[in-house]
């Protein structure tokens, strides 16, 4: 059994080094819409939690691996634009994983064990045009590729935007986001895609790198000050959501994993202002490929750092799309 290493140093690494995971992307640039495949590599020991925390979520399988369900292994994580209807990506990846034998080996068939959230991205490109059966195969024939990618406009997040709160002309565009950190032989890291209502801030210096626009369209207003002063009963909507995975090789039993899950949405909360609003569908996973015996209190605290840092990556790394400003373009 692999070890933490009390004595061990917390480094970052590239979250795409990782031998236990492999993560595909596939996006159509022109319609701007995308998904995002993370497989656990470990067959034996895989195990996933979730946790929901938006008012507005939209998810495939969940249910399959709560605690109270039989079957422990989790092959895969879909993270994907197009909402309710990118949900047919799921399929694409359940085929490209049983062609190469991997999921549950009944007599007659394996079967993949595969779980997805979406958020809503249909007011940028072209609504009509969403994540389907075949970009979700392709996203995961390219994960087993194991390339390197850009955090920003990447897969899933070619379609994310953030500030949604004053309406369209006041969006900002966000993105994918990754961050991994090592402790001797365990690694936490978080794959992120940051579609969020709210405005996001740096977990470093409490700056604001993203949110709703102001009045000039030129520097970021406040959201939560906003809905302060002019909510009453009326609530927003407009499509929103944060979704991601958290991703690790620490020893952990499926409640476990769902604990990592629910602790991971704290750095949501650190950084998304407001966040898991009622036009939100806020959700969270947790993946494992089970090698590294560890503190449940390390790799919690890990993984909130992991997310924070993979949410600031999504915003400070996207360049602008769809008629929709990034940071690059408020920040100089």
């Amino acid at each position: 059994m692999k070890k933490v290493g009390e004595k061990s140093p917390v480094e970052v690494i590239d979250i795409y080094d990782v031998e236990d995971f492999s993560i595909g992307h596939d996006a159509d640039a022109e319609n701007i819409t995308g998904c995002t495949v993370i497989v656990c590599n470990n067959r034996e020991h895989a195990t996933a939690g979730s946790d929901v925390r938006g008012g507005a979520p939209g998810t495939r399988n969940l249910d399959i691996i709560k605690p109270m369900c039989g079957l422990e292994a989790c092959q895969a994580v879909v993270l994907s634009g197009g909402s309710c209807f990118g949900l047919n990506a799921a399929g694409g990846v359940e085929k490209c994983l049983e062609e190469k034998g991997i999921g549950l080996d009944f007599a007659t068939v394996v079967l993949p064990v595969v779980v997805q959230a979406i958020i809503f991205d249909l007011a940028i490109g072209s609504p009509d045009v969403r994540p389907d059966f075949d970009m979700g195969y392709r996203a995961c024939q390219n994960a087993f590729k194991r390339e390197k990618h850009p955090d920003g406009n990447t897969g899933a997040g070619i379609g994310a935007t953030v500030g949604k709160i004053l309406g369209p002309d006041r969006i900002v565009k966000s993105g994918l986001g990754t961050y991994c950190l090592k402790k001797g032989d365990l690694f936490v890291g978080a794959v992120m895609v940051v579609n969020a209502c709210g405005d996001v801030y740096d977990p470093e210096t409490n700056k604001m790198l993203a949110g709703a626009l102001d009045e000039t369209g030129e520097a970021f207003a406040d959201t939560e000050k906003f809905i302060l002063r002019n909510f009453a009963t009326d609530e927003f909507y407009m499509g929103n959501t944060t979704i991601g995975c958290v991703i690790t090789n620490a020893v952990l039993t499926r409640p476990q994993a769902h604990k990592i899950a629910a602790w991971s949405h704290d750095g949501l909360a650190r950084v998304i202002r407001p966040v898991h609003t009622m036009s939100d569908g806020d959700t969270m996973f947790c993946m494992t490929s089970g090698e590294v015996e560890a503190s449940m209190n390390l790799v919690g605290t890990m993984a909130v750092i992991a997310v924070e840092n993979a949410i600031a990556n999504s915003v400070r790394c996207a360049d602008a799309l769809g008629g929709f400003k990034s940071m690059k373009d408020i920040i100089k």
